[in-house]
């Protein structure tokens, strides 16, 4: 052991300079109070007390149990617990406590070595507080009677030093010898013989006094019996018998067997023995045979709780006579107590960003056997992310050897595994569930890239539309997510204050009722942000259609009925065919799609025959020549219906006069009230010639200016001109709230040889500025109305100088 000492010392010395080789040895008196000073630990190491708070020292005990404690403020060493050097230590001549003080950062051992002093706290003990001998009468002076000696569990001085007889007489004295095992042989000797007729008992005090200061003693009382006849007492073939047992024999397995020996014959000569329990032992873990001497395995053994067993037999014959003698039996030890893992400290749970290398437990591994027995080894089992470090003697340290990612694995079980160099091995296991704790290292993932939403325009304030969701993979308060939306160019621009979305569920509302004809999408961009610090956040883009509905009805721009003057008139001339065009009744619809489809039906007519109405076009023409019985003033009531569900509709009201007569000159628009005579009519027919010359000119210096539009002639025979200011019915229509529609007519007047004819070029009416949502939704990204499909109903005629609902978008 001092070689192995040595070369263990000098392998600490070399290789690991973080432990001391030479312990530091102090010595205490047992049966110390609790708190009791044994040393200055803190100079003794060459340390600060500052140092030891710092370093995080602590006592480190193989065996598990702490007897002393360390006082961190003043570096002393003090007894934890009441000592008692028998209870640890047995009757062993040293008993020394080894543990080590251990400072954690940087790891530091230093091997402590305390002796506990033994002091005269037990009293010597007899194995039997009466003791009867029968002795003959004939016995001869100077014949001795062995006596168990009394066992005091204090040693050296503290021990039995002397036995006396109280009170003295004259017939016994005692006498002792000390064997080389450190025992005593007690006899009382005879000094003269005795005569039982005289006196046949006789009873006094064995005394037995220890040296301690000041003494103990203990007794046990004599008893004498004279008897007759018996002189020989029973002799043992040896003084010491000596045994092995291995600690795994089964009960009632043979160890030895004692045999003493008696010259006396009959009764006198038979022995039988007994084993004489020694002090501290309630009860003897063997047994033997009274008549043939053989000592038995009575209970199980354990070499790690007693090595050796020392017994006391005594032989004693029918006559009375005894002796005794010394059994001691080695017990052997077998490989049957598996490996202990004692844990020093242990972190869980641990942060998922550790560096490689920090330290999770330190734990100390032990094994109560002996030899090969004991040699431990340690393992782990199947794992990739830790590893074991020897640190110091049996200590180990659990260490991380990689990056820890809680997101793939929140829990490690780790399983230590200890095994022994026995045959077989013995192996015992420790798990240490090593929790991974969360760090904010993953931003929020919405489920699909982009979001697409619908909402119908006239929308309830807060309506629900739809709802965005996120997952975090990170745990706790790092995976709640919170939702808001946010600029979509920049922090500098303010968000749209017409969607909201709810922080905790995702849901998107529309807050305030949408209007189709002005706001047909918009896009806003909600960002996800977990309550991690610092947070991490992730955005979508989340696109929102708005869904037409029917809530426009068709606006009738020609002819117009918004002012409060009367509608001109439209003139037939008496030479009119059938299909010639008189009129066209111009509506549009804000809305979109189907919903912005249009349809003219003729309601009402003073000559419902007469006029025909195109169901796409809303052109008004003759469905028959006029005659002299049809009525001068002819008034239409033409019914504009878009194609929604339901349909919403207008009316336009037409004023047809038929002129009679025939005339090579252009007629004059006439007033509704004219008179029938002549004379008026002429005058009148004067003043619209006038008129219809002046919007002439007018009508070619716009088409000089602009070089936009382009003529077009009449395809379907003459075509009758009404005049209608246009401008003004756009400019209306724009500021009623739906988008504008350029409108503009091609026409001539003539009469019947078609001599004369005027032509009047298209206006170009300037569009009217698109109107844009507040959200910033607009300019190039706003959308126009779709084109209306117009077709010429019920007439089969071209007019080249109409405009359709899709040609009038492009303006």
């Amino acid at each position: 052991m001092a070689a192995a000492r040595q070369v263990l010392c000098l392998w600490a010395l070399l290789g690991v300079p973080r432990v001391r080789c030479e312990p530091i040895r102090y010595s205490v008196a047992e049966e110390g109070e609790s708190g009791s000073v044994v040393a200055d630990v803190a100079e003794d190491a060459g340390l600060a007390p500052a140092q030891l708070s710092a370093r995080r020292a602590r006592i480190a005990s193989p065996a598990g149990r702490q007897h002393f404690r360390l006082e961190r403020g003043s570096g002393r060493l003090v007894v934890a617990e009441r000592l008692d050097r028998e209870e640890m230590c047995g009757r062993s001549r040293t008993c020394t406590l080894a543990f080590e003080l251990l400072l954690a950062d940087p790891l530091q051992f230093f091997p402590i070595e305390v002796s506990v002093e033994d002091i005269n706290d037990h009293s010597p003990v007899f194995p039997d507080e009466r003791v009867t001998f029968k002795i003959p009468e004939t016995s001869d002076p100077g014949s001795r009677f062995p006596v168990g000696a009394a066992q005091d569990l204090d040693i050296g001085s503290n021990d039995i030093q002397a036995y006396s007889i109280f009170p003295e007489n004259e017939f016994f004295s005692v006498f002792t010898q000390r064997r080389h095992e450190g025992n005593m042989n007690v006899e009382l000797v005879l000094q003269q013989p005795l005569d039982r007729e005289e006196q046949s008992e006789l009873d006094f005090t064995l005394v037995a006094t220890d040296g301690g200061s000041p003494p103990r003693s203990g007794t046990t009382q004599i008893h004498i019996i004279v008897m007759d006849v018996n002189d020989n007492a029973p002799i043992f073939t040896e003084d010491t018998y000596n045994g092995r047992v291995v600690e795994n024999a089964p009960e009632r397995s043979l160890v030895l067997r004692v045999m003493a020996m008696d010259a006396d014959v009959g009764i006198n000569g038979d022995v039988s023995y007994q084993i004489i329990q020694s002090v501290g032992q309630s009860h003897s873990a063997f047994a033997i045979n009274s008549t043939n001497g053989e000592i038995l395995v009575r209970e199980p053994l354990d070499f790690e709780a007693s090595q050796k067993h020392e017994l006391s037999v005594r032989a004693t014959d029918g006559g009375g006579l005894s002796t005794l003698c010394h059994v001691l039996i080695e017990v052997l030890d077998v490989n049957d107590n598996a490996p202990e893992i004692v844990v020093s400290s242990f972190s869980s749970p641990l942060p998922e960003n550790v560096a490689p290398g920090t330290v999770v437990a330190l734990f100390a591994v032990r094994d109560q056997d002996s030899g090969v027995n004991g040699e431990i080894k340690c393992a782990l089992e199947e794992q990739l992310s830790f590893a074991l470090r020897p640190a110091f003697k049996n200590y180990y340290e659990l260490v991380t050897v990689s990056t820890l990612d809680r997101e793939e694995r929140a829990q490690h079980m780790v399983v230590v595994t200890a095994a022994d160099a026995g045959s077989p091995p013995l192996t015992s296991t420790h798990t240490f569930s090593v929790d991974i704790s969360d760090v904010n290292d993953n931003a929020p993932v919405f489920n699909q890239t982009s979001y697409t939403m619908y909402v119908h325009e006239n929308n309830a304030p807060a309506l629900l539309v739809g709802a965005v969701k996120a997952t975090d993979a990170d745990a706790g308060p790092n995976a709640k997510v919170s939702y808001s939306v946010v600029p979509a160019r920049g922090p500098e621009e303010e968000p749209c204050s017409c969607v909201s979305v709810n922080s905790e569920s995702g849901g998107v509302f529309v807050l305030r009722p949408l209007d189709y004809e002005q706001l047909r999408q918009l896009e806003v961009v909600v960002s996800a942000a977990d309550a991690g610090s610092p947070p991490l956040s992730s955005s979508v883009s989340v696109r929102l259609l708005v869904v037409d509905e029917n809530d426009n009805a068709p606006l009738v721009l020609h002819p117009s009925a918004q002012d409060s003057s009367p509608p001109s008139s439209e003139l037939v001339p008496a030479g009119a065919e059938a299909g010639d065009l008189v009129s066209k009744v111009v509506a549009v619809d804000a809305d979109s799609g189907q919903n912005s489809w249009l349809s003219y039906q003729l309601l009402r007519a003073t000559e419902p025959g007469l006029f025909a109405v195109g169901a796409q076009s809303g052109e008004v023409r003759l469905r028959r020549p006029p005659t002299e019985r049809d009525a001068a003033k002819q008034k239409l009531v033409v019914l504009v219906r878009d194609n929604g569900r339901p349909p919403l509709s207008a009316t336009a009201a037409l004023s047809v006069l038929l002129v009679p007569g025939s005339w090579d000159a252009q007629l004059p628009q006439q007033s509704p009230a004219a008179g029938e005579d002549d004379g008026s009519l002429t005058t009148s027919l004067i003043i619209a010639l006038v008129f219809v010359s002046l919007l002439f000119l007018l009508s070619a210096a716009a088409f000089v200016a602009c070089k936009v539009c382009k003529r077009k002639e009449l395809s379907s025979g003459p075509v009758l001109y009404g005049a209608s200011s246009v401008q003004s019915y756009v400019a209306a229509g724009a500021a009623a709230g739906t988008l504008p529609h350029a409108y503009c007519y091609e026409v001539s007047l003539t009469t019947g040889s078609g001599n004369s004819e005027f032509k009047f070029l298209k206006p170009v009416l300037p569009s009217l500025p698109a109107q844009h949502c507040s959200t910033g939704v607009g300019g190039a990204h706003a959308e126009e109305f779709p084109p209306v499909p117009v077709t010429m109903g019920d007439a089969d005629f071209e007019s080249p100088g109409m405009q359709s609902v899709a040609q009038l978008n492009g303006f």
